[in-house]
């Protein structure tokens, strides 16, 4: 997404030869690599690690000290996954721009794969006594894994032809969630057998972290070696030309200026937006709420996690199929329905077959409603428009900032009523108006007719294709 001014998107790479099976089997190691962060950190084993630790700290009412305030510890980390995400938000568009203006593709998303990877390792020195220090980790891991990702994505253009953007996509989809899956049963066996190896369990978790930036780091060394050098900037590229340093932003208001003439988007828009404050607050929340609510062990709670892993991929494949027969806007409205239900039986969930029943729909309606919203956003923006990675980064924004309102929504309620089944059942509010806002567009043809005169605030800019990511990511 660059200014005029700016060189293209990619120039420097046109000699790079496409879908080089030894550049693309590299580029797809980078998802084995780092898709074990969002599933063996923010999904599992860190959550329920966090919860002993706030535990630790306070027995009784589970309220711990951070910067001169007393929060629940379970909303401390929701506060911190909200940060996180905004950070995430503000900066994103800003690293697109970077990505495309810079020719050092390489360079950053190495800076970024290191900050995450190091950051996941640090946290091998979290405990009680370093609280406040391990939640900054936690915030900065989260922020090299996102800001990995964006130089990551802007790979797929340079080494593959358009029409296998689909399938060496599918292939980095598969070989994340492989890696990732290993990783978490290596690490729930180390802490299953802690005793076996001479253990403590709190410290078996710790190297769980230590295992995970290594993982990390380690493996992005393959992607690192078998992609492309880095070209630098266009010969001749003025060097005093800053305004690259605002296009990302510029390229979303003018998404956000085009939605007055796309009534369709801006109510899908709005529904994602909604519901998904929802969904994702429950996959990042769903572990500690098994902690801290249902007092279930952590072994109980990463084989959950695992579960819901193995019934996402069914899950997807079925509302494919539901959405073939009945259209894309339905089947997301009934994997929404759904949601509303798991909000009702969360808030009386109890530890047992109740809740692994819960969580086999959670994983069945998780992967659908993921795969069916990036579709049909596909199917609903301007078509042949130059300015699909516009569209597709203001989609990620308004992801983000759905992640940063949902949990620290989620958080705050928790805080005030000292119960997360409130919380739980308050997400309900977000998958009603998510619902509503689905079935304004039922019985229409989704996708808008452009007005001719405003052609020129879809003008190309010479930007890469956001790109799907494993299932946990998204």
């Amino acid at each position: 997404m660059t200014t005029a001014a700016a060189p293209a998107a990619d120039s420097g790479f046109e000699s790079v030869p496409k879908d080089d099976k030894r550049i693309t089997r590299g580029w797809t190691f980078y998802d084995w690599a780092n898709s074990v962060y969002p599933l063996v950190i923010t999904s599992s084993i860190f959550p329920i690690y966090w919860g002993s630790v706030t535990k630790e700290l306070s027995p009784e009412t589970d309220v711990v000290r951070f910067l001169g305030f007393e929060v629940p510890g379970s909303s401390l980390l929701t506060y911190a996954i909200s940060a996180a995400f905004l950070l995430i938000a503000l900066v994103s568009p800003f690293l697109t721009a970077l990505a495309d203006y810079s020719g050092r593709k390489k360079l950053f998303m190495q800076i970024f794969c290191y900050l995450g990877a190091i950051s996941c390792a640090a946290l091998y020195w979290f405990d009680k006594s370093t609280l406040v220090v391990s939640t900054f980790i936690f915030i900065a891991a989260t922020v090299g894994f996102s800001g990995s990702i964006v130089f990551y994505n802007s790979y797929l253009p340079v080494i593959s032809s358009e029409e296998k953007y689909d399938s060496l996509s599918a292939r980095g989809f598969s070989m994340g969630y492989i890696g990732s899956v290993l990783l978490l049963v290596i690490c729930l066996a180390l802490i299953m057998g802690h005793e076996t190896f001479g253990l403590e369990t709190g410290q078996a978790t710790r190297i769980g972290f230590l295992l995970t930036g290594i993982w990390w780091a380690g493996f992005a060394q393959i992607p690192f070696a078998t992609l492309p050098k880095d070209p630098g900037r266009a010969a001749g590229a003025a060097t005093s030309d800053a305004g690259w340093v605002l296009n990302g932003f510029h390229e979303l208001g003018k998404v956000w200026a085009q939605l007055k003439h796309l009534p369709n988007l801006k109510r899908f828009l709005l529904a994602y937006f909604t519901y998904n404050m929802g969904v994702q607050t429950v996959m990042y929340v769903a572990t500690i709420f098994g902690d801290k609510e249902l007092h279930l062990e952590s072994t109980a709670l990463i084989t959950t996690i695992l579960l819901l892993q193995l019934v996402g991929i069914l899950g997807a494949w079925l509302f494919a199929k539901l959405s073939e027969r009945i259209g894309n806007t339905r089947a997301l409205s009934w994997a929404v329905f759904i949601w509303m239900l798991i909000c009702v039986a969360g808030y009386f969930v109890q530890a047992g077959w109740s809740f692994y029943a819960l969580a086999s729909v959670i994983g069945l309606t998780m992967g659908a409603i993921q795969s069916l919203s990036r579709s049909t956003y596909s199917k609903i923006i301007p078509e042949n428009t130059p300015n699909t990675a516009a569209f597709f980064s203001f989609f990620d924004v308004t992801e983000k900032l759905s992640i940063v309102i949902g949990t620290a929504v989620f958080g705050l309620i928790a805080q005030i009523t000292g119960s997360m089944r409130n919380s739980i059942l308050s997400l309900i509010v977000f998958f009603i108006l998510g619902l509503l806002f689905l079935l304004t567009l039922r019985g229409k043809k989704l996708r808008d007719q452009v007005p001719t005169g405003d052609a020129d605030v879809l003008a190309p800019p010479p930007a890469t294709p956001n790109i799907g990511m494993p299932a946990s990511v998204k």
